[in-house]
């Protein structure tokens, strides 16, 4: 496996789950427009959360790095192109393939952001979050139908810029 520093000491490599946290399939999230039509001809075409391409380009902005972190099979290039159409810039992403070449197929944890050098991972589930607890890695829990998940995760990725050791 490749090792991963982050870039300057103020900047943060933030990762994000797609599957009910930045694409919302179920009832309860609202979503961002759907792509033009030209562009759904080229990408696959998912619901976005709505809020997300502001706060994906908030934290670009700011000089943090964004990346995907999904057990999904997505094809890595595809989940680049999908967010690059919504106009929003997205550093890599570590797919369910990635990670079990990593770690070996049904590992635990399910996900190790911090093998990656991700200071922070979002995701839904609550579960990622207990492993996080024990495996020492930190995660920002947001729902689905969260009406107030951009400004938690951004009290997170303050909190966690606040916090992060010096380098």
């Amino acid at each position: 496996m490749t090792s991963y520093t982050a870039g300057a000491p103020g900047d943060l490599r933030i990762s994000f789950d797609l599957d009910d946290t930045l694409i919302c399939y179920g009832d309860g999230a609202e979503c961002e427009p759907r792509l033009p039509w030209l562009l759904r001809l080229l990408v696959r075409d998912e619901p976005l959360r709505r809020g997300a391409r502001r706060l994906l380009r908030e934290l670009n902005d700011r000089g943090h790095e964004v990346w995907v972190y999904t057990t999904s099979h997505r094809g890595a290039r595809a989940v680049r192109r999908w967010f690059r159409a919504h106009g929003v810039r997205v550093a890599r992403v570590v797919n369910g393939t990635e990670h079990a070449k990593c770690f070996g197929q049904g590992s635990a944890p399910t996900k190790r952001p911090h093998a990656f050098g991700i200071d922070l991972h979002v995701d839904d589930s609550p579960g990622v979050a207990i492993e996080g607890e024990q495996y020492g890695f930190r995660v920002c829990v947001v729902e689905p139908s969260a009406s107030d998940w951009e400004e938690r995760v951004l009290m997170a990725v303050d909190t966690a810029a606040a916090t992060r050791p010096a380098v």
